[in-house]
């Protein structure tokens, strides 16, 4: 069997996520369908991450693997292109890996980022590509509360209660926070992240920035490890998979 490497970039708005389900449309679904289609053969597609429905993705990686050898690796892309730009999908790259490599588990470092649009009236051209807020934010005060997030620490918190994750500790590398002409972008640099993790700390984050938070009330909730102290998570429309580094 040989096996490919795909980067992927998508609008997640109409899809039901990632994951293959029962019903609706997903990400993965509509990709191994279209190169089983083209490799003529069933193929199995697995991804680096389980985006949520509507989570957009930069650059999204994935493997397959198939008993067909792709000689022409331009002409591919062309080929599964034709099939998935209708949908807002659109494979970047295709690379032949080694039979050791797994898109999610070789993964060394994950990279999400956050849009916020934080002004009276709401983005046009990028309409569910990011959370509009009305409401000023303080970003110094968001800045200081996001150092908070940085180092190994129990994310308990911010956790989905549908999450498998084996454990809520995870190292968060780095949070940056920029804010240029009304948008604000938080960008999230950790190995993995647990389900609704991004999201959960953004809508914190939200909290301390309209400042119905205090610093002291943010440290507080994310050292409970109480999911019911969380603040409501950020939508997911604002949320994009930036880069999986292996």
């Amino acid at each position: 069997m040989l096996k490919y490497q795909i980067l992927i970039e998508y609008v997640g708005t109409n899809f039901r996520g990632w994951q293959v389900q029962k019903k609706g449309k997903t990400i993965q679904g509509l990709i191994q369908d279209k190169i089983s289609l083209l490799l003529k053969e069933k193929i199995n597609l697995l991804g680096a991450g389980r985006l949520d429905k509507g989570v957009h993705a930069i650059e999204q990686s994935a493997h397959f693997e198939c008993k067909t050898k792709i000689i022409n690796l331009n002409k591919f892309l062309k080929s599964i292109n034709f099939f998935l730009n209708k949908d807002m999908v659109t494979i970047l790259k295709i690379k032949k890996q080694n039979k050791d490599f797994h898109a999610r588990y070789s993964a060394k470092m994950r990279i999400y980022r956050y849009v916020i649009i934080n002004r009276i009236s709401e983005s046009v051209l990028d309409q569910n590509r990011n959370w509009h807020i009305i409401n000023d934010l303080d970003i110094e005060m968001m800045k200081k509360a996001a150092k908070k997030l940085v180092g190994t620490n129990d994310f308990s918190t911010f956790r989905a209660a549908s999450c498998r994750a084996k454990s809520p500790i995870k190292t968060m590398k780095s949070v940056k926070i920029k804010s240029k002409n009304n948008k604000i972008e938080i960008e999230f640099q950790s190995q993995s992240f647990l389900q609704q993790q991004v999201r959960s700390m953004v809508g914190c984050l939200k909290y301390v920035g309209e400042k119905k938070w205090s610093l002291k009330k943010f440290i507080f909730v994310m050292n409970s490890k109480k999911r019911a102290l969380c603040a409501p998570p950020a939508p997911p429309e604002g949320l994009y998979l930036v880069r999986v580094i292996y």
